[in-house]
């Protein structure tokens, strides 16, 4: 009864518990097959290294950050630039991640005056010297960084957060160098590291050999087993090691260029357009409106229309001449001559920049022209830019730009100064403000032209599409995971393999633009065929998932058609060291093992160990080193090399005069350990930090 009792008391909060442990079970199941976290919330992570976190949207801001100085203009950059830019940020965050432990252990830190002598002090951090250099001279002035300063707290909170964020990336980046050169000064070199590297460069060996070439046995001549594969890849092990998860699949790829309809249809619509360009009266909105690249004509010199029968043509034409439709870059333009006209090759001038942002653009006009009116009336130009002019960098020197050709400045800018003559005071207004210009001085003329064009690009119509997309369809629709080769060669396509394709990769082989694939073949399993025809460019593309590597050391499986080649050369050495062998027997002379070889001696002058390679053949480290380990006038013992399996005998070795200069050589092989410790120390770290790397499913 005691117990009875005891349960019914308690039978409440036992029921709660094995519900509430029920619904854990349930929800924890649930988070599990989702791959998500029951206790965190994960979706941020894009990778963990040494305990440390790599967030998601930190990434994406700094990659957007770095983007922004290979964008030429609007538009995106193309998959390779793009991929580049993940890669570098992905290693700069993995390696401020690996680092923080470290400096922490060690207590570095840089200080609030050592940021602000790397910002703004005498000795810049080479970042600021490149982002803060005179564009004209490319020499790094200061005053160009206390001008933004001072106007930094004026600007966009997206301009300020972007310069926070360069400046924490200096501090990492100093941190990293302390860091570095902290490890690096234990490096040392000592006078037997600087022996050994004069012995392997001046010592010198004579010597002769025969060899039995691997390509003296046919392939098909040879029997593998699956225990010589296993003793070469034991042997191997070691190079084995995968630093990433890879997947290699094979694909097919339908054809969707633009067919003979679509050309034709494409030439019509140029062949338009141009009839209705030749009456158009604002030729820049007529670009805006029509044009598939919507670049603004502005003049350029002969040689600078990209197009060399455009260029021939336009400078002998009348103004309002029509050119084309003619085939360029994929596109059929047509191209017209807005202007051309005699102007100055280059201009010096000086300008007072008015800042409108500040007080307005009817302010900054009327300002810009109560200063020119002090000019035509005996004041300083100079002294007025000096105290009224926003661009500090040619304030100081009263205004001064230099001497400059067209295309230096800014379009409104350069079409005020080329259309002026010396002693002219004009203001204009560009995206920078309202500015008063002087021309001081005109060299040169020549003749430059302005040229609209417009573009119709040449896609492939719908029609083509939908049928290409149907014959892929119905490739998929046919496949199994076993007939993909079958059903590819009686179509009449041709299969190819995407090989180890990392999680992030932008590109493959034979398809420029293959994100969505490697992405699709990232969420596979080996032996599935793609969810869906998947469209890269003008590519209908079907694949199929034949090999999954992950990250470590790989199994015999993985590298089984790597290693194939290696195998058969090692199964062809055992035969032919055997051969070798027999000839031994009885033999005391190198010629004698030749003659029973059926092989000729080849001889070989003033080897030395630093470069190892057997001219006509290829560097053989294992035979030139055993050779250096060898006794002269005695025969060797067969040795398989890169090449083949060799028999060699020494003749003489000729021993250098002492070393005479090792504080040279230390110097040398010193630099040379400095030069590889940063990257080394940071795979090092890698290596140490069981780096997890997520970005295959986010990128």
């Amino acid at each position: 009864m005691g117990i009875m009792g005891y349960l019914r008391e308690r039978m409440g909060k036992i029921l709660a518990i094995s519900i509430g442990f029920s619904l854990f079970i349930f929800v924890a199941l649930d988070v599990a097959k989702s791959g998500g976290s029951f206790f965190k919330e994960d979706r941020n992570v894009l990778g963990e290294a040494a305990g440390e976190q790599i967030k998601y949207d930190e990434f994406t801001k700094k990659v957007e950050q770095s983007s922004a100085q290979f964008r030429q203009g609007p538009g995106s950059l193309s998959p390779q630039i793009t991929s580049y830019v993940q890669e570098n940020v992905w290693n700069i965050m993995l390696r401020q991640a690996l680092l923080k432990k470290e400096v922490d252990k060690v207590d570095l830190e840089v200080g609030a005056d050592e940021l602000n002598s790397m910002v703004e002090g005498n000795n810049p951090d080479q970042q600021i010297v490149r982002a803060f250099s005179d564009p004209k001279t490319g020499q790094y002035d200061k005053s160009r960084v206390m001008s933004f300063l001072q106007q930094l707290p004026k600007l966009s909170p997206d301009i300020q957060n972007q310069w926070k964020g360069f400046v924490d990336d200096l501090a990492d980046s100093k941190l990293s160098e302390k860091y570095v050169s902290l490890v690096s000064n234990g490096l040392y070199v000592n006078s037997l590291d600087a022996k050994d590297e004069y012995a392997a460069k001046n010592k010198i060996v004579n010597f002769k050999y025969v060899t039995l070439p691997y390509s003296s046995i046919p392939d098909n001549k040879v029997t593998v087993t699956d225990e010589d594969y296993k003793s070469y890849y034991d042997e191997h092990k070691a190079e084995f090691n995968n630093p990433y998860e890879s997947r290699t699949f094979d694909y097919v790829s339908f054809n969707a260029a633009p067919s003979k309809a679509d050309s034709v249809d494409a030439k019509k619509q140029a062949d338009k357009l141009a009839a209705d360009f030749k009456t158009s009266t604002n030729d820049s909105l007529f670009v805006q409106i029509n044009a598939e690249t919507k670049t603004n004509p502005v003049y350029v010199h002969k040689g600078r229309l990209g197009n060399p029968k455009l260029d021939s043509v336009m400078f002998n034409a009348p103004n309002g001449f029509i050119y084309g439709p003619y085939m360029a870059n994929g596109s059929y333009n047509v191209a017209k001559l807005v202007d051309s006209h005699t102007e100055p090759d280059s201009v010096k001038a000086r300008h007072i920049l008015i800042d409108e942002s500040v007080i307005g653009h009817e302010k900054a006009l009327a300002r810009a022209d109560s200063l020119k009116k002090q000019i035509e009336g005996g004041k300083s130009f100079a002294d007025l830019a000096t105290l009224f002019s926003s661009d500090k960098g040619s304030a100081v020197k009263g205004g001064d730009l230099g001497t400059f050709g067209r295309g230096a400045m800014v379009a409104p800018f350069d079409d005020a100064v080329f259309s002026g003559k010396k002693g002219d005071l004009k203001i204009v207004t560009t995206q920078f403000g309202v500015h008063l210009i002087e021309i001081e001085d005109t060299k040169g003329s020549s003749k430059v032209a302005k040229v609209a064009v417009v573009d119709v690009p040449l896609r492939a119509s719908s029609t083509t599409q939908t049928a290409v997309y149907s014959k892929a369809q119905g490739f998929m629709a046919s496949l199994t995971k076993d007939n993909f080769d079958q059903l590819a060669k009686k179509d009449g396509l041709k299969k190819q393999t995407a090989t180890d394709v990392s999680g992030t990769a932008a590109s493959v082989m034979g398809i420029p633009s293959a994100r969505d694939l490697v992405r699709w073949a990232f969420g596979a399993q080996k032996g599935d065929v793609s969810d869906k025809v998947y469209i890269e460019g003008d590519q209908y593309v079907v694949a199929r998932l034949v090999q999954i590597k992950p990250q470590g050391t790989l199994s015999v499986e993985d590298v089984k058609k790597q290693i194939q080649p290696m195998v058969l050369n090692q199964v062809k050495g055992k035969q032919l060291a055997a051969k070798l062998q027999s000839a031994l027997g009885g033999s005391t002379t190198i010629d004698q093992v030749a003659q029973k070889s059926g092989v000729k001696v080849t001889p070989i002058q003033n080897m030395v160990f630093a470069n190892p390679v057997i001219p006509g053949s290829a560097a053989e480290y294992k035979l030139i080193g055993t050779i250096f380990g060898s006794q002269p006038g005695k025969l060797s013992k067969p040795v398989a090399g890169q090449a083949g399996v060799y028999v060699f005998d020494v003749d003489s070795f000729t021993n250098p005069p002492a070393l005479a200069d090792a504080i040279r050589i230390k110097q040398q092989l010193g630099q040379a350990l400095m030069q590889r410790a940063d990257s080394q120390i940071f795979d090092a770290l890698k290596d140490k930090a069981n780096v997890k790397d997520y970005r295959a499913k986010y990128l």
